[in-house]
């Protein structure tokens, strides 16, 4: 098993973090404190998650909470763009990131499903 650190999801959700870390530094302060904490908070969880699936025997359960957070930091930047908070090239930079992030996570529950301890049929010859 690969530290969670040396894996691509948790290198690109760390990129993700010192993204939003910068662009709700420079949000306008209200709006910062009702939505950019909650989308910090969200992007630090998304991390954690990986960690936890990382460790899990069995995993699914915490990437379809990764998935299900990626789209809740998804929805909040939206809310930001939708706002004039943020920039259209900030939104997009950020979508990218979790884009990449869902596809990856995908891969890795398809993988974890198909375990033959998780009722998959991999054969191991």
């Amino acid at each position: 098993m690969a530290l969670h650190t040396d894996l691509d999801i948790y290198k690109t959700g760390y990129e993700l973090l010192t993204k939003v870390a910068g662009i709700v530094k420079n949000m306008e302060r209200s709006f910062k404190h009702l939505i950019g904490e909650d989308i910090v908070d969200e992007t630090k969880k998304l991390l954690l998650l990986v960690y936890r699936a990382n460790v899990a025997e069995d995993k699914i359960p915490h990437l379809t909470l990764l998935i299900e957070r990626v789209k809740l930091v998804e929805m909040l930047f939206m809310l930001a763009w939708d706002m004039k908070e943020i920039t259209d090239r900030q939104y997009w930079a950020v979508i990218n990131l979790t884009g990449s992030i869902s596809k990856q996570t995908i891969k890795w529950r398809e993988w974890a499903a198909s375990r033959p301890s998780h009722g998959g049929s991999r054969r191991r010859d």
